[in-house]
């Protein structure tokens, strides 16, 4: 008896002693990831943002719209605090409804409020050197932006915690689980390869996380006081870059690759890219700006230069940066790298092997040696294309598809002539509408709501809309967003809605095997592995259901 006491004893010591540890930690990590906000000079703007017809606001010679597709549109001039101030003040509300959308998918995805709090604090553990990787240039504007937002998220960290943190959101994300929330797609071609000569570029970005977070994107005109005037699209809150074009004709892409689990803060990639765009107007000083920067996972930054006349890759990870230069007049990019100095780096290795990046490259790869020369028109057909290699039905949604049909938006650029089409409606096919960048930043302000695209360069939504088999994913898809909050699913009408699609046979499986119908389950579960599955792990995944499921049929 006395021994059991003393285990006992000794057992609750342990457990003391490691609550404690607990306790000086999560004091730690909130007392250095609460940030003190850069020290700007008192400047309060006089004038409150004015509705003056239509969807208009305006704050001194600057504005914020919503175009007839949906997309608002909104041009910021000043100092870095200056441009944060107007940016929250104009878009306040997108700003409010970003968060909302945001922490709503985050909560679905951790029901437990428990875990909530303790990722909170892992992720202000990994964070909490962040202020001192992000220059005070960027601080100043995300602090003024901060200044509009709501206060109703202060059980996250206060409003200039939340927004800074936030641009780190991309990175923590693909690099905590590799989840691959952002697996993109780009790609350019020049000279021959397009109708008259002009480089064309196009790119998805395939982030998803919720159908809300993508609804209110925000196309901004930026005018700062130092660098170059840039175009980007973003929305409310976000400040940093991922598909972005300046007024020396440099744009900007970003693709994830593999990264291992980080350890400490670093510069959020999608702030290397702004600071890109911002300040470069050639390919030498795009990658000394990389260069300069260490960043906590690895991208790809697909940058295309009129200057230079062609595009690169710049292949960055924490440690090392090299330069994909495919020396021809195109270039292709999703989520591996190309270059000498890191094909052969074992997770490179590892994601080429097991993901869809290579087999989605090669199907770029067909489709563009299939649509030379390239026109705009073209491009948009290309980043539209849902089909696999040799035109193969692999189902609609599938991640080994140039579109995965989640895209948030995407882009088409044409550097040479400062042009920017931007998709509109549900993924990329709706209509791609253009913007002329000299014409947009000769605007010296609006007195009406104006459409400020170029409407006789719109490019015509894709026909697929309008199809039985569009609708059919669109059931498809109510089914699997209803598999992911717990609802009930219509297993029929799911596969039949996706007949080509291993996922449709996996979410049915998925939901027999809860509802405990196993020998359903692995019925559906072999009909997954017979289509095109996208990764190792998700067929390595099913397998292992199946495997789950015949013991249970056995018991």
């Amino acid at each position: 008896m006395r021994i059991l006491i003393k285990i006992l004893k000794g057992i609750a010591a342990s457990v003391g002693v490691l609550l404690l540890v607990l306790l000086v930690f999560c004091i730690y990590v909130y007392n250095v990831s609460d940030y003190d906000p850069p020290q700007v000079k008192a400047v309060e703007l006089s004038e409150q943002p004015q509705l003056q017809e239509g969807s208009l606001h305006t704050l001194e010679n600057d504005w914020l719209k919503q175009n007839k597709f949906g997309l608002y549109e909104m041009k910021v001039s000043g100092n870095p605090y200056i441009l944060g101030l107007k940016n929250g003040m104009l878009s306040q509300q997108q700003i409010i409804g970003q968060e909302v959308a945001f922490t709503d998918q985050i909560k679905q995805m951790i029901p437990s409020d428990g875990y909530l709090k303790f990722l909170k604090y892992v992720i202000g553990f990994m964070n909490k050197d962040l202020p001192e990787h992000v220059t005070e240039e960027y601080k100043e504007e995300i602090y003024g932006i901060s200044r509009s937002a709501s206060e109703r998220f202060n059980w996250i960290g206060d409003n200039y915690d939340r927004i800074l943190n936030y641009h780190a959101a991309h990175d923590i994300g693909h690099a905590l689980q590799n989840m691959m929330l952002v697996g993109c797609t780009s790609f350019g071609a020049w000279g021959n390869k397009t109708v008259d000569g002009s480089m064309l570029l196009g790119r998805n970005f395939d982030f998803w996380v919720g159908d809300k977070f993508a609804e209110n994107k925000i196309v901004a005109f930026y005018e700062p006081e130092a660098g170059h005037k840039f175009a980007f699209v973003t929305w409310g809150g976000f400040v940093g870059v991922v598909s972005g074009m300046n007024d020396a004709g440099l744009t900007v892409t970003i693709n994830a690759a593999k990264s291992d689990i980080p350890t400490s803060a670093a510069t959020p990639v999608s702030l290397v890219a702004r600071e890109v765009l911002q300040y470069a107007s050639n390919i030498e000083e795009a990658i000394a700006i990389a260069k300069k920067r260490t960043m906590f996972v690895s991208e790809s930054f697909l940058v295309g230069s009129a200057k230079d006349g062609k595009a690169i890759v710049i292949e960055k990870t924490p440690d090392e940066l090299y330069v994909y230069d495919a020396m021809n007049d195109n270039i292709q990019c999703t989520n591996h790298y190309q270059s000498d100095g890191f094909k052969n780096q074992e997770l490179n290795v590892e994601q080429k092997n097991e993901s869809a990046s290579v087999y989605r490259y090669e199907r770029l790869q067909e489709l563009m040696n299939d649509h030379y020369p390239l026109t705009p028109e073209k491009v948009a057909g290309i980043l539209r294309d849902r089909r696999g290699i040799g035109n193969a039905d692999i189902g609609n949604g599938n991640e080994k598809a140039v579109n995965q049909l989640i895209a948030h938006h995407s882009v088409i650029f044409q550097p040479d002539s400062l042009r920017m089409w931007v998709s509109t409606g549900n993924w990329q096919l709706g209509e791609y509408i253009c913007y002329d960048l000299n014409k947009i930043f000769t605007i010296a302000g609006l007195t009406k709501d104006t459409t400020i695209f170029e409407q006789d360069l719109t490019i015509a939504a894709d026909s697929f809309l309008q199809t039985k088999d569009y609708q059919s994913f669109l059931k498809f898809r109510k089914n699997k967003m209803a598999l992911l909050a717990g609802a009930p699913v219509d297993t029929a009408e799911v596969v039949h809605n996706n007949p080509n699609f291993y996922d449709a046979y996996r979410i049915a499986g998925d939901y027999c095997k809860k509802k405990g119908w196993y020998v359903a389950a692995v019925n559906y579960y072999q009909q997954a592995l017979k289509h095109e599955v996208a990764t190792v792990n998700e067929r390595k995944a099913i397998e292992e259901k199946i495997a789950d499921c015949n013991k249970l049929i056995k018991q």
